[in-house]
Order: C-alpha cells, then structure tokens, then sequence
C-alpha cells in the first residue's frame, strides 16, 4: 500500500496528466519523437493555443520538458522510461477484462 506522500504525489500528478485524452496523444506522440509545437498541433489537429495549454500542465506534471532549438523550442518526454510506462500502462488495461467496469461509473463518472 502506498502510504508515502511523494509517491502518492507522483501517481497523482501521472494520473493527472492521462486524464485527457489530447494530453494521452501529446505524450504518445512524443514517445515517439521530441517535437515542435506547431508541428504537434498540426499532427494531432488542435489549436495551437490549445496544444500550449496542455503542454504547460505536462510540464507542470514533470512528464515532459523543453530543450531550445535557436528560436524555436522542442518538447520531449521528460525520461525514456515515461514512453515504456505508457505502453505498459496500456497493455495492463487492455488485459483487463472488457466487459467489467468500476462499480462507481455512473455516480462519479469514472472508467
């Protein structure tokens, strides 16, 4: 059982993050490959006003940082390892049975 602040914290701000799907396509995106904003926003069909407002709360989160390229700025995972999380992530949910859901789906929207 998790009972340690910080670890708690780290599976918040993790959880935090997936909670939007364009912020999951964000960092699935970037799994791939550090990218430009304006070519983020145009592979993932958003506006670039609304790519900036999810990237700055990754990077509040700590899952993905900045690194400058002359006047333009690159986004990237903010570690390797958060690309192999992802896909781990996804593979433990796929494996779960389809046809339960959370017993509490109805009355707090969740799953």
């Amino acid at each position: 059982m998790l009972t340690v602040a910080p670890d708690i914290d780290v599976l918040a701000r993790f959880g935090r993050a997936l909670a939007d799907p364009i912020r999951c396509r964000i960092l699935l995106a970037l799994r791939e490959a550090p990218a430009y904003p304006a070519d983020l926003a145009d592979a993932l069909g958003i506006s670039r006003t609304r790519l900036s407002n999810h990237l700055a709360c990754l990077r509040d989160c700590g899952l993905v940082v900045t690194e400058p390229d002359g006047r333009r700025t690159r986004y990237g995972l903010a570690d390797e390892r958060l690309g192999h999380a992802l896909d781990d992530l996804r593979a433990a949910v796929v494996a779960v049975e389809t046809d339960r859901t959370c017993a509490e789906a109805g009355d707090k929207g969740c799953c």
